[in-house]
C-alpha cells in the first residue's frame, strides 16, 4: 500500500543498534551530535524514504506460497485445466479457498471478484464481465517486533464497499513502525499525548495539537518537525500519536480507493511495477486506469468475493 529523519547520530550507531522496546524517556546518545547537525541531514532522509516506505514497495522473493514452518506443513493442489499448482498451508486452509471460490462462482447480481492466486479482479454484472484487471495481493509474510506480530493477508470470503475516497491519505498502522524499525536497527517507542519525551542532548520531543515537534534546550520554543519525515532521534523511530501530521501519509494509495472495512481496500498505487504479486500488506493494489474505472463505476454497497 506511503518520512524519515534520519539523524547523524543513526549514521553513527545504526550498525550496533540491536531492535528491542523502549520506553519513551530511555534515550541514549553518545556521540555528543548537536541538534542542529541532525537536522542538517536531510539528504539522508530523502535516500531512506524509499527504501523504508514499506507499505507498497515490492519485497525481494515474496511468493503467494510463502507459508512459515509455524503454519503446518503446505499442501500443493493442482486443479483440472491448470498449470501453475498453488501452494495452501494445510488441508483446512485449501477446503477454506475452495469454499470461498464456489460462493464467489454461484453469486449473482452486480459484483466484484477478486481471485489472490492468479491476481485478477474482474467486475461482474449477472453473467456479464465488465472489466477483468491485474492487482497485487498481501505478501503473505509475518513480521516480529518484540512481543508483537503480523501477519500479512488478503482475507478470503465476501466484503462490500463500504465507502470510496478520491485522493485519499493513508494512516499507517504500527506495523509500519515496526517495519522500518527492523529494517534499520533502530528501536521503537510510542509519542503519547500530553507526555514530552527528553532526548540525551536535553531536546525536548513532544505533541502539540495535530503537530509533533522539539523544543530547543535553554528556550521555550515549539518548532515542528517536518510533516513527511518519519521522527527518528537517538537511534529510536517513534510512533507518533493518531490524528497527527505525521501520521498521515499523502500518495501511498494511488489516486483512489474503496474501503472494504477492517483496514483492508482496493486502491492505487505509485509502485505500479509491483502489480501482479504478492507484495502487499493485505490490501489489493491496482494501477491507477484499473481503480479510477471502480471508483466510478462500483457503487458502495457493492458486495467484493475474495478468495
Amino acid at each position: 500500500m506511503n518520512r524519515f529523519c534520519l539523524s547523524t547520530l543513526l549514521l553513527v550507531s545504526v550498525a550496533s543498534a540491536v531492535p528491542a522496546q523502549e520506553s519513551l524517556t530511555a534515550a541514549t546518545d553518545s556521540s555528543g551530535v548537536t541538534l542542529e547537525q541532525r537536522t542538517a541531514h536531510n539528504w539522508f532522509v530523502s535516500l531512506m524514504r524509499k527504501i523504508a516506505r514499506k507499505s507498497d514497495a515490492p519485497a525481494a522473493d515474496s511468493t503467494v506460497a510463502d507459508v512459515s514452518a509455524a503454519d503446518g506443513a503446505s499442501e500443493v493442489v493442482a486443479e483440472a485445466g491448470e498449470t501453475n499448482a498453488k501452494s495452501f498451508k494445510s488441508k483446512k486452509d485449501s477446503l477454506a479457498w475452495a469454499s470461498a471460490r464456489m460462493r464467489a462462482e454461484n453469486a449473482k447480481g452486480y459484483r466484484v471478484v477478486v481471485d489472490v492466486f492468479d491476481k485478477t479482479l474482474r467486475v461482474i454484472d449477472r453473467d456479464d464481465t465488465l472489466r477483468v484487471a491485474s492487482v497485487a495481493t498481501a505478501s503473505n509474510a509475518t513480521l516480529e517486533f518484540g512481543s508483537s506480530k503480523w501477519r500479512f493477508e488478503t482475507p478470503r470470503g465476501l466484503r462490500t464497499v463500504l465507502k470510496k475516497e478520491k485522493e485519499p491519505v493513508w494512516t499507517p498502522p504500527d506495523w509500519h513502525f515496526a517495519e522500518v524499525a527492523n529494517e534499520h536497527h533502530l528501536k521503537l517507542a510510542r509519542l503519547q499525548r500530553g507526555r514530552t519525551v527528553t532526548l540525551k542532548d536535553g531536546t525536548r520531543l513532544k505533541t502539540v495539537g495535530d503537530e509533533v515537534g522539539i523544543i530547543r534546550p535553554g528556550t521555550t520554543e515549539f518548532v515542528p518537525m517536518a510533516r513527511d519525515e518519519h521522527i527518528v532521534f537517538d537511534n529510536t523511530i517513534f510512533i507518533p500519536p493518531l490524528g497527527t501530521k505525521h501520521r498521515q501519509f499523502e500518495g501511498e494509495l494511488g489516486h483512489y480507493r474503496l474501503d472494504l472495512g477492517d483496514g483492508y481496500m482496493l486502491h492505487g498505487t505509485p509502485y505500479t511495477k509491483s502489480i501482479g504479486t504478492a507484495v502487499t500488506h493485505g490490501c489489493v493494489r491496482m494501477h491507477d486506469d484499473d481503480i479510477e474505472w471502480l471508483f466510478e463505476n462500483i457503487p458502495v454497497g457493492t458486495k467484493v468475493y475474495i478468495y
